[in-house]
């Protein structure tokens, strides 16, 4: 519970990220960053592990590049459940989007949580 509370603080600040950097993205603040991130985080639970089976042979073919297309799917999955408080303007942004969550999540995961995870053992 812990460790799914603490990935939707931080899916929600990489959210804001986001949308502080790119323009055709928007969130209408923190309560939607909040409630995107739980929506998101729904969604690649129930969601995500279908696309993923379903274009497992386009996902080995691209060398995993595909996985992208899946999240900027699940993104805007996200965007159409929450309505105007989250807004993405085109696939394309969605795509961008993917990419700079995923690179934000990987440097924070290997920079604050994996270290503090070490200190506690």
């Amino acid at each position: 519970m812990m460790k799914w509370l603490a990935s939707i603080i931080v899916n929600s600040v990489v959210l804001m990220v986001v949308a502080g950097y790119v323009d055709t993205f928007h969130l209408e603040g923190v309560g939607a960053a909040i409630t995107a991130s739980i929506i998101l985080s729904i969604l690649n639970v129930i969601v995500k592990p279908i696309l993923i089976l379903l274009t497992l042979p386009v996902t080995v073919l691209s060398l995993g590049l595909f996985l992208f297309v899946i999240n900027a799917i699940t993104l805007m999955l996200t965007q159409s459940i929450m309505g105007d408080s989250f807004v993405i303007e085109g696939f394309g942004t969605a795509v961008l989007a993917a990419v700079i969550i995923s690179i934000l999540n990987l440097l924070i995961q290997k920079v604050i949580v994996e270290p503090l995870q070490e200190k506690k053992k």
